[in-house]
C-alpha cells in the first residue's frame, strides 16, 4: 500500500514538474521578446534620426489640433498608446514642446502604464531634440522637498505616489537611452535619504517605499548581483553607470537602511511599554480609556507600516530582514497563554480555580498526540523540511539531460570502484563501465513504462482514497454527538488525526460549530477536542473561534426576542473554549459587556449563562480576578437599578453568587431532639399509602400534651415533602380528629391563615407553598375536614382580597396570574363534588365571578388557558364561556334579578305567614282562587312526586331541612364577590300576595247558613271538574316540568306534596271565636305563565286530605326507621367478622379517582356534620383506629 502511494506521488510530481517547465519557458521567451524590443529602442534613441524643418512644414501645425493632442497625453494608457503615437507623428510639436513635457509630467501613471510612456517619449525624444532636458527637470522636480505640514493625507497618498511612477519612468527612460546621464538618480537618492526623512514619519514611509522599488527595478545601481536570462545581463551592463556612482547610490541605500532598523527597534520598544501598562490597566479597570485605545492603535499601526516597508527594503537589498525580540506579541495586548504562563509565576489566590482535582484534569490535562500520532499525520514542519532537501537532491539528476545522466552514472560507479579497489586500473575497467551502462539504460527504458502505467494507476488510486477517507470522516462525525465522556472524546481525537487534511479540519470545525442547541452538555467535550487538537493544528481553534464571535455578534446586534437556545449555546460554547484556555478572556469581557450595554430581554440570560459557565474560572485566575470583580459589580448595579421580573432577578443573583459566593460561615446543623426527630421520619420519609395505617398508629402513641404543637407545625409544611402525598397528610388529619378534635381545628384555621398571609405578601418564593396549601385544603374537605362554606369563602377570597386598595397593583398585578393557579388547584382538588344541592348552585355562581376575574387579567399565558380548559370540561363541560367583560356583566344582572325575585318571595310568604288572617271574604273571590289554586295544586303535587321519586332513585338520602340549611347558607355566602343587593323590597308584593290569601274556615257566624249551603256544593263541583280536567291532562302529559322552589320547604319537616302536617309544624290555628276548631296552613302552588308562585290557604285539620297526609307520613317514617335499624344491624355483625378474623382493609381511594360514583350513607360522622350533599364511605377499626373517610 505504502509503494502503490509512493507510485501515486511520484506521478503527480512528474506531471507538475512538467507544467512547470513549460511556463518556465514561456516565461522567458517573454523576457527575451521585451529585453529585444528594449535594446532596439535604446539604439534608435542613443542614435536619433530626427527630421528637418521641411518635413514639420508638411505636418499640422495648427494650435487646436496640438492642444488636442497635448490633452491626450496627460491620459496616456496602454490602450491608447497607439492612436496617441499616430497623432504625435502626424502633427508638429516643435513651438510646442514644453506644453506637452508639462502634460507628460501631470499625468497619472499607473504601473501598466509606464511601457506606454517610454514609448511616447522615445518618439518624442527621437523627434524634438530640446524635449529630453525640459522632461528631466520636470520630472525632477516632483522629488524636490516642500513644506508638508499644511497637506492632508489624500494629497500625501497622491504625492507618494506621483514620487513613485515619475521615479519608475526616470528609470525606464534611462533603460531605453532616452536620458544618458545616470548621475540624475545620485541626487533622487541622496534627497530621499537625507536627515530630514528620519525626522519626518510620513515621509521615512515614502522614502522607504521609493527606495525598495528602485533597489528591485535598479539591481545594477547597487552593483548587486543579477539573476536571469544572458541577454538581461548584457542589456544591462550596457547601460553608461561608473563605479563611483554605484558606490555612492549603495552607500546611502544601505546607511539609510541602518537608521530605519534603529529606528523600527526603538519603536517596538515603546510599543512593548505601552502594551505592558495597557495591560495592567485592563487587569485592574477592565477597559481602556479612548485616550489610551487611540494612542495605543496609532503606535500600533505606525509599527506595523514601518516593520513591512523596512522588511521590504532589505529583501530588495539581498538582507535578511530584521528580527524584533519576541515578535510574535507586539501587535496586540497580553492575553491567552501568555498572560496565564505570566501570572502563574505569581501566587495563585486563596481559593483554588478547579473545585476538585477531576475537574482541574479535564480542563488541563490532553492526551499528547505526537504519541499516538505519527508526526507527518499532523502536519509538523520538521518532516516537511526533510522531505523539501531530499526533493532538492533528486531534482538536478531529473532535470538534466540523458548524456548528463550517463555521466553522472559513470562519475559515480568509478567512485565505487577506487573505494572498493576490487578492479585494477585500465581495459578491465573500461568494459565494466561499459557494461554497467547498457544494464542501467535498459533499466532506465524499464522504470519509464512502469512510471507510465504507475501514472494512471495513481489518478484511479486517488479517486479511491478520497472516497475512503470522506466515508471515514463522516462516519467519525456522526459519532460526535455520543461522546459523552473524556475516554470517548479522546479516543475521537486521535482518529481524527489519521484523517488530517486542511479541507477535513473545516468539516470538523463546521460539525462542531453546529452542536444541536439543546444538547448543552456537550459543549465541554466539544471544547476539549479543541483543545486538544489546537496543540497541532492551530487553525482549529481559530476558525471555530471565528465562527462563534460572528454568531454573537450577529444576534447581538440583531436585538430580537427570539432564539434564545441559539445565543445560549454560542455563548456557552465561548465560555467552555475560555475555560480550556483556546478563547482569550477579553473576546469574553467583550461578549458581557456587549449584554451589559443593553441589560434587558435576552441579554440577561446570555450574560448569565455566560457567567455560570466561566465565570467563576475568571473570577478565581489571578490575571482576571480583578476585572471580572469589577463587572459582576457592575451587574448587580444594573440588577439593583433596573426593575426585572422575579425570573431574571433570581437568574442575576445565582449568577452572582455562583462566581462570588457570599463570605459566611458554616451552616450549623440544627439539633432536634429524638421525638421530633422521629416524628419528622413517620412523616416525610416513611409516609406512603401502604403504611399510612402504620403511621397513624404511631402517631396515636406520642405523647400528645408535648408533641401536639410539633405536629401541627410538621403538618403545616406540606410544601416541604411530596406533592402527591398531601392527600396522605389529610387522611391523617382526618384520621387524628377522631380523638384530637382540637388538632383538627387547627389545622383548617393554620391554612386559612397560610392563605391570608399569602394573599398579603404575594411573594415569589412562596408560589409552591401557597399552591401546597391549596391542594391540602381541598384534601381537608374531601375527607370531611372542612365545610363548603369555607371552600366558597377561601375562593371569593382569592378573587376580591387587595381590590379596590391602593395596595392592588403589588398584592395582584394585572400580569400576575397565579391567583388563578390557586383556585385552579383548590376546584380541581374538591370542585367535583359540587355536583348537585345548593353546593351546584353556589359554584355555578363563583364560575361566572371567576370568568369576570379572568377576563379583566386579559391575554392569558397558554399553560393557564389550557389548565381553565381542562377545569371547566372537568368541572361543567356545559357552562358558557364568556368571551367579553359586558357578557359576563349582563350574566351577573341576570343573575342578581333572579336572585331578588327568589328572596321577595320568600320574605313576602314569611310575611303573610306571621299576619293575621282576614276574617271576612267574599264567595265569589274565594270560589275564584280556590278553583285556580285546586288546579294548581293538583299538577304541581304531581310534579313533587316526580321530583322526590327521582332523588330516591339517584340514591340520596338529602332531607328538607338540611336542603333548606344549605339554601339559607348559599343565600348568605354566594356574593362575597359581588355588589351587595339592595335592602329594600318591592312594595307591591307582599299586597299583592295578602289579596290572594283565602281563608276557609267550617263554622263562620258571620255568613248565612243558606250561602255556605251554596258555598259547599258550588266547591265540590269546582273540585269535581277539577279533578277530571286534571285526568284528561295527565294522560295528554304524563310529564310535568314544574318543580318546586326552596323557598317553600319552611320549617321543621314538610311532607314531599309540599304541606305541612299539623302535628309537627305547628302551624294549626285555634278559631277566634270557639277556640276549639283547628285549622292547618297550606301553601298551593300556582303557575302563572312561565311564573311560578305560592298562594296560602288554611283548610280544617280534621279533613280527610289532612288526615290520609298524617297517616302516610307516619308510614314512610316507621319504613325509615327499619331500613336504617337494619343496615346499623348489618353494620354490626360485619365489624364482628372484621374483629374476629383480624383482617386489614387495603382499598385506597385516590383524590378525585372517581369523580362522578356512586353516593354512600354515613350514619356516624366524625367531623360533627350531618347526612349532606357530600357523602362517605368510612370504615372503623377499633384495632388500628385506621380511618377512611376520603369520597368515593
Amino acid at each position: 500500500m505504502d509503494q502503490h502511494e509512493d507510485e501515486c506521488r511520484n506521478g503527480g510530481e512528474s506531471n507538475s514538474k512538467q507544467d512547470d517547465e513549460q511556463e518556465a519557458v514561456a516565461h522567458l521567451e517573454e523576457i527575451k521578446k521585451s529585453i529585444e524590443a528594449k535594446m532596439a529602442l535604446r539604439q534608435s534613441n542613443l542614435n536619433p534620426d530626427r527630421p528637418d524643418s521641411g518635413f514639420f512644414r508638411t505636418l499640422d501645425s495648427s494650435i487646436k489640433r496640438n492642444t488636442a493632442v497635448i490633452k491626450k497625453l496627460k491620459q496616456i494608457n496602454e490602450e491608447q498608446r497607439e492612436s496617441l503615437m499616430d497623432d504625435l507623428r502626424s502633427v508638429n510639436l516643435s513651438k510646442f514642446v514644453s506644453e506637452a513635457v508639462a502634460a507628460i509630467c501631470d499625468a497619472r501613471l499607473r504601473s501598466s502604464d509606464i511601457q506606454a510612456a517610454v514609448q511616447i517619449c522615445s518618439l518624442l525624444h527621437q523627434r524634438y531634440k530640446d524635449f529630453v532636458p525640459t522632461l528631466i527637470q520636470g520630472l525632477l522636480k516632483v522629488f524636490s522637498p516642500g513644506k508638508s505640514g499644511d497637506e492632508s493625507d489624500s494629497d500625501r497618498n497622491l504625492k507618494a505616489m506621483k514620487k513613485r511612477s515619475s521615479l519608475k519612468l526616470l528609470m525606464e527612460l534611462f533603460f531605453v537611452g532616452v536620458i544618458e546621464d545616470g548621475g540624475i538618480f545620485i541626487n533622487i537618492i541622496k534627497d530621499l535619504t537625507s536627515v530630514e526623512q528620519l525626522k519626518d514619519r510620513e515621509a521615512l514611509q515614502t522614502s522607504l517605499t521609493l527606495l525598495s522599488s528602485f533597489a528591485r527595478q535598479g539591481r545594477i545601481f547597487l552593483g548587486l548581483s543579477l539573476s536571469g536570462p544572458e541577454i538581461q545581463e548584457e542589456f544591462l551592463k550596457g547601460l553608461n553607470i561608473t563605479v563611483d556612482q554605484k558606490k555612492v547610490i549603495r552607500k546611502a541605500c544601505f546607511s539609510f537602511y541602518d537608521a530605519a532598523a534603529e529606528l523600527l527597534q526603538s519603536e517596538h520598544s515603546s510599543l512593548r511599554l505601552m502594551e505592558h501598562e495597557n495591560s495592567k490597566i485592563l487587569n485592574a479597570k477592565g477597559e481602556l480609556s479612548d485616550e489610551n485605545l487611540s494612542s495605543y492603535e496609532k503606535l500600533r499601526k505606525s509599527y506595523d507600516h514601518l516593520y513591512r516597508n523596512v522588511s521590504s527594503l532589505a529583501e530588495a537589498l539581498d538582507m535578511q530582514p530584521p528580527v524584533m525580540p519576541e515578535d510574535g506579541h507586539t501587535t496586540r495586548l497580553t492575553s491567552g497563554e501568555e498572560a496565564v504562563s505570566s501570572a502563574s509565576g505569581k501566587d495563585s489566590s486563596v481559593e483554588p480555580v478547579w473545585d476538585d482535582e477531576d475537574t482541574r484534569a479535564f480542563y488541563e490535562c490532553f492526551p499528547d498526540l505526537r504519541a499516538f500520532v505519527p508526526a507527518v499525520l499532523l502536519g509538523e514542519t520538521e518532516p516537511k523540511v526533510n522531505e523539501q532537501s531530499v526533493k532538492s537532491q533528486d531534482q538536478p539528476t531529473e532535470i538534466l539531460p540523458e548524456s548528463d545522466k550517463s555521466q553522472l552514472i559513470t562519475f559515480e560507479s568509478g567512485e565505487g570502484s577506487t573505494e572498493s579497489n576490487v578492479l585494477p586500473e585500465g581495459e578491465s575497467t573500461e568494459r565494466v563501465d561499459d557494461k554497467e551502462e547498457k544494464e542501467k539504460s535498459k533499466d532506465l527504458d524499464i522504470d519509464k513504462e512502469k512510471e507510465k502505467e504507475n501514472e494512471k494507476k495513481g489518478e484511479n488510486d486517488k479517486e479511491k482514497l478520497r472516497s475512503v477517507e470522506g466515508t471515514n470522516l463522516d462516519a467519525l462525525l456522526q459519532r460526535l454527538p455520543g461522546c459523552v465522556s473524556r475516554d470517548l472524546i479522546d479516543q475521537l481525537t486521535v482518529e481524527f488525526c489519521y484523517l488530517n487534511s486542511k479541507s477535513n479540519r473545516k468539516k470538523l470545525v463546521r460539525a462542531l460549530f453546529s452542536v444541536p442547541r439543546t444538547s448543552l452538555e456537550l459543549l465541554a467535550y466539544y471544547s476539549r477536542m479543541v483543545a486538544t487538537l489546537s496543540t497541532c493544528m492551530k487553525d482549529v481553534s481559530s476558525l471555530l473561534l471565528q465562527m462563534l464571535e460572528e454568531e454573537f455578534n450577529f444576534l447581538i446586534n440583531k436585538k430580537d426576542q427570539m432564539n434564545i437556545e441559539t445565543k445560549i449555546r454560542n455563548i456557552r460554547f465561548i465560555g467552555e473554549l475560555c475555560k480550556f484556555k483556546v478563547a482569550p478572556a477579553g473576546l469574553v469581557f467583550s461578549c458581557l459587556k456587549a449584554c451589559l450595554d443593553d441589560f434587558s430581554h435576552h441579554n440577561i440570560d446570555v450574560a448569565c449563562n455566560l457567567l455560570e459557565t466561566c465565570g467563576r474560572f475568571l473570577y478565581r485566575s489571578p490575571e482576571t480576578s480583578i476585572r471580572m470583580g469589577n463587572m459582576l459589580e457592575i451587574l448587580m448595579r444594573l440588577k439593583n437599578v433596573k426593575n426585572l421580573d422575579p425570573r431574571h432577578s433570581t437568574l442575576v443573583e445565582n449568577a452572582y453568587y455562583l462566581c462570588k459566593p457570599p463570605e459566611r460561615s458554616a451552616r450549623v446543623a440544627k439539633v432536634r431532639p429524638p421525638l421530633h426527630q422521629y416524628i419528622r421520619k413517620l412523616l416525610f420519609s416513611d409516609l406512603d399509602k401502604s403504611t399510612i395505617e402504620h403511621v397513624l398508629r404511631q402517631l396515636r402513641k406520642l405523647p400528645w400534651s408535648d408533641c401536639e404543637p410539633y405536629l401541627l407545625k410538621c403538618f403545616m409544611k406540606v410544601h416541604k415533602g411530596k406533592y402527591g402525598q398531601i392527600h396522605l397528610i389529610a387522611s391523617l388529619a382526618a384520621g387524628l380528629s377522631r380523638y384530637h378534635d382540637e388538632f383538627a381545628v387547627a389545622i383548617v384555621d393554620e391554612v386559612l391563615e397560610e392563605i391570608r398571609v399569602g394573599l398579603e405578601l404575594n411573594d415569589y418564593g412562596m408560589q409552591q407553598r401557597r399552591v401546597a396549601n391549596m391542594r391540602f385544603l381541598g384534601e381537608l374537605y374531601n375527607y370531611k375536614h372542612a365545610d363548603s362554606s369555607v371552600i366558597f369563602e377561601t375562593l371569593y377570597l382569592i378573587l376580591i382580597y387587595g381590590h379596590g386598595t391602593t395596595e392592588q397593583d403589588v398584592l395582584d398585578p394585572p400580569e400576575d396570574f397565579f391567583r388563578i393557579r390557586l383556585i385552579i388547584t383548590l376546584l380541581e382538588t374538591c370542585g367535583h363534588y359540587f355536583d348537585h344541592g345548593s353546593s351546584k348552585k353556589k359554584l355555578d355562581r363563583f364560575l361566572i365571578h371567576f370568568q369576570r376575574y379572568i377576563l379583566s387579567k386579559g391575554a392569558l399565558p397558554l399553560d393557564v388557558e389550557f389548565d381553565l380548559q381542562d377545569l371547566f370540561a372537568d368541572l361543567r363541560p356545559s357552562m358558557v364561556r364568556y368571551n367579553s367583560a359586558d357578557e359576563v356583566n349582563a350574566a351577573l344582572v341576570e343573575l342578581e334579578e333572579h336572585d331578588r325575585i327568589v328572596s321577595a318571595d320568600k320574605a313576602s310568604s314569611e310575611k303573610h305567614s306571621d299576619t293575621d288572617r282576614p276574617l271576612s271574604r267574599t264567595t265569589s273571590t274565594a270560589m275564584v282562587r280556590i278553583k285556580q289554586n285546586n288546579d294548581n295544586g293538583t299538577e304541581e303535587n304531581g310534579v313533587q312526586e316526580n321530583v322526590n321519586d327521582g332523588e330516591h332513585d339517584s340514591g340520596s338520602d338529602v332531607n328538607d331541612v338540611e336542603g333548606h340549611d344549605d339554601e339559607e347558607l348559599d343565600e348568605e355566602n354566594h356574593d362575597d364577590g359581588c355588589e351587595t343587593e339592595d335592602d329594600d323590597e318591592d312594595e307591591d308584593g307582599p299586597a299583592s300576595d295578602d289579596e290572594d290569601e283565602v281563608h276557609v274556615r267550617q263554622k263562620v257566624t258571620e255568613v248565612d247558613p243558606l250561602e255556605e249551603a251554596n258555598f259547599d256544593q258550588e266547591l265540590k263541583a269546582v273540585l269535581q271538574e277539577s279533578m277530571e280536567q286534571r285526568r284528561l291532562e295527565l294522560r295528554g302529559r304524563p310529564t310535568l316540568n314544574m318543580m318546586i322552589p326552596m323557598n317553600v320547604f319552611e320549617g321543621s319537616a314538610k311532607d314531599h306534596h309540599g304541606r305541612g302536617t299539623g302535628g309537627e309544624s305547628g302551624d294549626e290555628a285555634l278559631d277566634d271565636d270557639t277556640g276549639i276548631n283547628k285549622e292547618v296552613q297550606v301553601k298551593v302552588l300556582v303557575k302563572r305563565g312561565n311564573k311560578q308562585q305560592t298562594k296560602q290557604m288554611y283548610i280544617p285539620s280534621d279533613s280527610s286530605l289532612v288526615q290520609s297526609t298524617k297517616q302516610k307520613e307516619a308510614a314512610e317514617l316507621q319504613e325509615k326507621e327499619d331500613i336504617k335499624r337494619l343496615i346499623l344491624e348489618y353494620n354490626d355483625r360485619e365489624e364482628e367478622e372484621f374483629n374476629g378474623l383480624g383482617a386489614q382493609p387495603t382499598n385506597w381511594m385516590q383524590s378525585g379517582s372517581n369523580k362522578a360514583g356512586g353516593r354512600g350513607n354515613s350514619f356516624e360522622g366524625t367531623s360533627g356534620r350531618g347526612g349532606g350533599s357530600r357523602h362517605r364511605h368510612h370504615n372503623y377499626y377499633s384495632g388500628g383506629g385506621i380511618y377512611y373517610g376520603r369520597r368515593r
